[in-house]
């Protein structure tokens, strides 16, 4: 979990990051200023749950768009395209929440495993892990007064010095007590996403025929690819508000990389039906 001096765009505060994009120098001294009047933290919150969102909706609508554009490779009727889809949609999306859920819990494991062994040697070897911590200082560019001075007055307060040679040592965050809840939320939070966004491209072949029963199956494909891309393209626009990155140029980005899958997708299913065909 990324402490408050981390500097991962998912945690920097809208203030500062505005400041840092414009080189505003004396927009940045204002909000460090109110920061420290209103003794707050003022983080963006929702940078915790970007991973499960980003990722689960995009694997979530690839998984889907490529089986549908698999599915109009190989010339299936859409009742194929539509069990096919939502069957697998939703128990990916249950593999992915269950995976996330473990991969993130048994993670927190290991990072507090690790926290009560330097919290034991802590205990039964200060003076070796103070020297370990003044010699990681001095290869930064301390001086080994200033190292010296910095560490002994940190280890003055033992839970506090634990973590940050949890951090300086092993490059490991501590995670908070209620770390299973958390990990919980990011499962539950990637099961909604993958289901969520999964479920656009398919959706349109139930929508559009109720709408428009007299369009052909093609039609429904290129309904289907129209809002694959904007769910695409719009998804990395979202995802550039959390790093530096020009909204234009993410979503673009996302949108052709989502396009090469689902391009891939379509080419290999019309290979198999003309094999099986011939």
């Amino acid at each position: 979990m990324p402490s408050s001096s981390d500097e991962s765009t998912a945690l920097v505060p809208d203030g500062a990051r505005r400041a840092y994009d414009g080189l505003d120098t004396e927009a940045s001294k204002n909000f460090h200023d109110m920061k420290h009047e209103a003794n707050t933290e003022m983080h963006q919150t929702e940078g915790g749950f970007l991973k499960p969102i980003i990722f689960g909706g995009l694997d979530g609508i690839l998984t889907s768009f490529a089986i549908v554009a698999g599915a109009a490779g190989g010339k299936m009727p859409v009742p194929v395209v539509l069990v096919l889809g939502f069957s697998n949609i939703f128990a990916d999306a249950l593999a992915m929440g269950v995976g996330e859920f473990l991969s993130s819990k048994a993670e927190n494991e290991w990072i507090l495993s690790e926290r009560r062994r330097e919290n034991w040697e802590m205990e039964n070897y200060p003076e070796g892990e103070i020297r370990e911590m003044i010699d990681i200082y001095i290869e930064r560019g301390m001086s080994v007064e200033d190292a010296t001075m910095v560490i002994h007055t940190m280890a003055k307060y033992k839970d506090f010095f634990v973590d940050i040679m949890m951090a300086e040592e092993l490059g490991l965050q501590v995670p908070d007590e209620n770390h299973k809840t958390e990990s919980m939320k990011e499962g539950v939070v990637m099961f909604c996403a993958f289901a969520t966004f999964g479920s656009l491209p398919i959706l349109g072949y139930i929508i559009i025929p109720a709408l428009f029963p007299t369009l052909g199956e093609d039609l429904l494909f290129a309904a289907a690819c129209i809002i694959t891309g904007m769910v695409l393209f719009g998804m990395g626009c979202v995802k550039s508000n959390f790093s530096a990155a020009n909204w234009f140029v993410c979503g673009l980005e996302t949108l052709l990389l989502g396009g090469a899958c689902a391009t891939v997708a379509y080419t290999v299913g019309q290979f198999v039906d003309k094999q099986i065909a011939n």
